[in-house]
């Protein structure tokens, strides 16, 4: 992907701040723990905390093939992060942005890769999502 989520864009642990990485090409959010199992060294579970975050467009877009847009598990992640983006409330958000990208493309005759590197393009895309129910960030609590 152009883009791999890593543990420490969404771990407390790396994230003094108490929010998980801002992505300016978010297309989603999503929250649950890293869940793995079964693991290595005879450890069947890996439970480890993670903060509410968005998904970036950025791990939709493979590196080296154009017009191909996952949507699901087979995002650009660790296999660590793989742990809170493969549940399927997040999965489905991954497969609804992919459709609208997919959609997006054909409608302006543009490869996937230049929504998420063309600005004014990212822009348009993103507001398209919000204007079809997205939910691109968090809400700030207490926040009017």
């Amino acid at each position: 992907a152009e883009f791999t989520i890593l543990e420490q864009h969404v771990s407390p642990e790396n994230r003094p701040d108490g929010k998980a990485e801002n992505f300016s090409d978010t297309v989603g959010i999503g929250s649950y723990r890293i869940d793995l199992h079964p693991s290595t060294a005879l450890r069947t579970f890996i439970d480890i905390p993670s903060l509410p975050f968005q998904i970036p467009l950025g791990a939709l877009i493979p590196v080296r093939v154009n017009n191909l847009i996952p949507a699901a598990k087979n995002i650009g992640t660790t296999h660590i992060t793989n742990g809170c983006y493969r549940l399927h409330p997040v999965e489905w958000n991954i497969g609804e942005a992919a459709g609208m990208l997919a959609a997006y493309c054909a409608e302006k005759n543009i490869k996937p890769r230049e929504v998420r590197n063309t600005p004014d393009l990212l822009a348009n895309f993103q507001t398209r999502l919000r204007n079809n129910g997205f939910e691109l960030e968090w809400p700030v609590i207490g926040a009017v």
